[in-house]
């Protein structure tokens, strides 16, 4: 995903903001999956997802925190824990990626009961993000990157105050 940049244009000819992208350097597996799920909340807050706008707006927020929840849990149990968490911020869509020091890439297992704990982190990436996947660090480095992106959704329309109308 490229970040836009100052100077480019959408559809309508008027300038895109920049990406914002926020990261987080981790170590270890202890408390990191509520550190970035508060990392995530915090950046959400400040990029006008919180407080949600409605209640389909509060419903993806609660997806985006379980989704970060998932793949953290996963980098920690597969993967001997995340090394860096990113976040990238562009109009209307939220990125999230993992970067952990495996080389093996997430695989979906044999399908089991939802009856039964564990095993459904990846089904619950193919239900809630709008795409997903993952990547090699790249030449030189060791590991990979899981990352999702999830759109925002739309905002209500404006009603003025004291029409009575909800």
């Amino acid at each position: 995903m490229a970040a836009t940049t100052a100077g480019e244009m959408n559809e309508s000819g008027t300038d895109l903001p920049p990406a914002q992208i926020r990261r987080l350097v981790l170590s270890g597996t202890r408390g990191v999956v509520a550190r970035c799920r508060d990392f995530t909340a915090q950046a959400l807050t400040d990029w006008g997802w919180l407080p949600p706008e409605s209640e389909e707006a509060g419903q993806r927020v609660e997806d985006v925190l379980l989704l970060v929840s998932e793949v953290v849990t996963n980098a920690c149990l597969h993967a001997g824990g995340p090394q860096e968490f990113v976040l990238r911020h562009e109009p209307g869509r939220l990125r999230v990626e993992v970067a952990d020091a495996s080389p093996v890439h997430p695989s979906a297992r044999v399908p089991r009961s939802p009856a039964l704990p564990g095993g459904h982190g990846l089904m619950v990436l193919d239900r809630l993000a709008g795409a997903w996947g993952a990547e090699d660090k790249g030449p030189g480095a060791v590991g990979k990157v899981v990352w999702l992106e999830v759109g925002r959704p739309s905002r209500p329309p404006w009603r003025p105050s004291g029409t009575g109308l909800r």
